[in-house]
């Protein structure tokens, strides 16, 4: 019997791993209802437990608020133009205007918390954003595109954090990601945002490579691991992370700006979130925090932390 002929390797393939891409656009039929799984099962004999499942029913009346809708409304031809020709963001955090459909997205995601049960604080806040007028959830939304949210208003601002997750990724997932390109370090490349966490990623053909990830949109953008994710500074970064908790989420401190943001390594566990398992990691921020480092990345439900 003949023996089979096997294709002869290609020497000049060794070693190649395929350029990651730059951009990894949000799915909003699928980030909300992972990100809700993820806060259950990090629930489960946590000492933020009765936080974490609020929050898991919170991405779920995310995920309930944006089906269905119509498809938001998207910038000109000539604006996309325009931003790809300067490289800036396509998506205007700092011009956008809310219209009637923000304020039913609002209302959907207001709706959907009905049934949930919360603490009284919540309660309150949610029945504040249902009565507010139009003009005031506007000042809203501004405080939180702009990050300068009022500490004494955080409960119905994370609220409408929450409603401005929703909008701005599934615009982000109506771009062009061969598109889009690096805006400047800590900015995300579709909507200007600031990072929530930055990934580790275990994909089959690009192992290894990092991403941050946009707190507003949920953009993933490729990013050079030994850079600060603020600063871009490749001086002093290192990184901390609490004993005994496994290696999966580190904090990256830069002692050029002081600042850190955490790295989850989903090359290990793949369920990681860059929203839920910041929350869950509150620990580590009070930790790098006493080292004298400040949180450079943005999260709609640690504010004030």
């Amino acid at each position: 019997m003949s023996k089979p002929v096997l294709p002869e390797a290609d020497p000049s393939a060794i070693g190649v791993i395929p350029k990651p891409p730059f951009a990894r656009l949000p799915d909003p039929d699928a980030i909300f209802r992972r990100r809700a799984a993820r806060y259950r099962k990090l629930a489960d004999g946590h000492e933020l437990a009765p936080f974490l499942r609020f929050l898991a029913g919170l991405a779920e009346a995310q995920h309930a608020a944006g089906e269905g809708l119509d498809p938001p409304a998207m910038p000109a031809p000539e604006a996309l133009e325009r931003a790809h020709r300067h490289a800036m963001p396509p998506l205007d955090r700092a011009g956008f205007v809310p219209g009637p459909e923000t304020m039913v997205l609002i209302d959907r995601l207001l709706a959907a918390l009905d049934g949930l049960e919360m603490p009284p604080n919540a309660r309150a806040a949610v029945e504040r954003v249902r009565g507010a007028g139009e003009a005031e959830r506007g000042e809203m939304i501004a405080n939180v595109l702009g990050d300068a949210v009022p500490f004494e208003a955080v409960a119905e601002h994370a609220l409408v954090a929450a409603a401005m997750q929703v909008h701005f990724a599934r615009a982000a997932a109506a771009l062009d990601a061969g598109r889009l390109q690096a805006v400047g370090d800590g900015v995300c490349p579709a909507c200007g945002g600031p990072p929530s966490a930055s990934l580790v990623v275990g994909w089959t053909r690009n192992p290894g490579t990092r991403f941050c990830s946009c707190s507003t949109c949920g953009t993933l953008w490729n990013y050079v691991r030994a850079k600060c994710t603020l600063c871009g500074s490749t001086a002093k970064v290192s990184f901390r992370e609490i004993d005994g908790a496994g290696g999966l989420v580190k904090a990256e401190v830069c002692e050029t700006c002081h600042g850190y943001v955490k790295v989850l390594y989903q090359e290990r566990e793949p369920e990681l979130d860059p929203i839920a398992d910041d929350v869950a990691t509150l620990g580590l921020d009070l930790l790098v925090k006493e080292l004298g480092f400040r949180r450079g990345a943005v999260n709609p439900f640690l504010i004030g932390y």
